[in-house]
């Protein structure tokens, strides 16, 4: 990974207390977890969107239309995602209990056992990051994402 620029001066987008402000703190986190999400892929050999189909799979079985909402595609996108992921026999379709026009996508087991590696290397890379915030900053930081993402 290359090394990230030193932040702004105070008075350029940061703040006295900390070097950031909050959009400077946020994208430059965002950068930093992007690169984890990456290099956990390339181990794999996937793509970060499919790391990310992966991941939504993990607690659920998904319709189409239900994963190109979650990951900003339109359908024809995520039926190539998920075709290449079935060649590679970690998805798999099967029909919807709930219409008989669609179909759902489930992990297969080498999909689970992938998705639980990459899971436990982003845990640990993550987990390393936030190693010198404190329990409780850790609890903050969770608790204000999952405010900012429930806004959304």
């Amino acid at each position: 990974m290359t090394a990230q620029p030193p932040p702004p001066a105070v008075g350029e987008g940061s703040t006295a207390d900390d070097g950031l402000d909050v959009v400077d703190g946020l994208v430059q986190l965002s950068f930093h977890i992007q690169a984890v999400l990456a290099q956990v892929a390339a181990d794999h050999d996937l793509s970060i969107t499919q790391i990310r189909l992966l991941g939504i799979l993990r607690d659920r079985d998904a319709e189409m239309l239900q994963l190109a909402g979650h990951l900003g595609l339109d359908k024809s996108s995520v039926t190539g995602l998920v075709t290449r992921a079935e060649r590679r026999d970690l998805v798999r379709r099967v029909p919807s209990p709930r219409d008989r026009r669609a179909v759902l996508v489930t992990l297969t087991s080498q999909g689970r056992r992938l998705t639980s590696d990459g899971e436990r290397r982003i845990r640990d890379r993550i987990t390393t990051l936030t190693a010198g915030l404190t329990k409780t900053e850790q609890g903050t930081l969770a608790a204000l994402a999952t405010r900012i993402l429930r806004v959304r």
